[in-house]
């Protein structure tokens, strides 16, 4: 199974199934059948590498297709200066930079983002991330979660004493809507 991401400039459809779509001039995200008429990003679960060819990222998750899972759509948005500390989720994600500029780490690796920059998370490895000094920056994502987490804030810090400093990072729930893979 894959989780793939296909950006569309100038308008998107989608049928049905487990698949987000995204309108970004109006901030707004649906799931299964829908159509945006502008800039749209569609995340979507792909069998097979073929299934995911044009895709603007698709990487391949682990789900088991006996558990529950639900499919969430979020935007993040951080105020000029600010970092999300080390820290994992219960499920992977694509991520897609609306704007501002993004440094993020994760296996030993720093990657800058800026507008349009799309990335993955695979959930377990853990993740720093510091956004731009100067202005503010917003991504949204699809990420895919054990039931359990549905209505729950996913982000675990590695360090227990960040748990305690300053977030100044704003979640923005689109919705959460629950897939079955059998």
């Amino acid at each position: 199974m894959r989780l793939s991401l296909y950006e569309f400039e100038t308008g998107a459809e989608t049928i049905g199934g487990d698949r987000v779509i995204y309108d970004i001039a109006n901030d707004t995200a649906c799931f299964g059948a829908a159509e945006v008429e502008g800039h749209a990003l569609v995340w979507q679960l792909d069998a097979t590498p073929a299934q995911a060819e044009g895709a603007r990222l698709s990487r391949r998750v682990q789900l088991d297709p006996y558990a529950d899972w639900v499919m969430r759509c979020d935007r993040i948005d951080f105020p000029p200066d600010s970092t999300a500390y080390r820290h994992t989720h219960p499920g992977p994600g694509i991520r897609y930079l609306l704007h501002g500029e993004l440094d993020v780490t994760t296996e030993g690796k720093r990657l800058s983002y800026g507008k349009g920059g799309t990335w993955f998370e695979s959930g377990s490895d853990p993740v720093l991330a510091e956004s731009s000094q100067h202005q503010p920056t917003a991504f949204v994502r699809v990420m895919i979660l054990p039931a359990e987490w549905a209505g729950k804030r996913t982000i675990r810090y590695v360090d227990p004493a960040d748990d305690h400093r300053p977030k100044l990072q704003k979640p923005t729930v689109y919705f959460e809507h629950s897939i079955h893979l059998r």
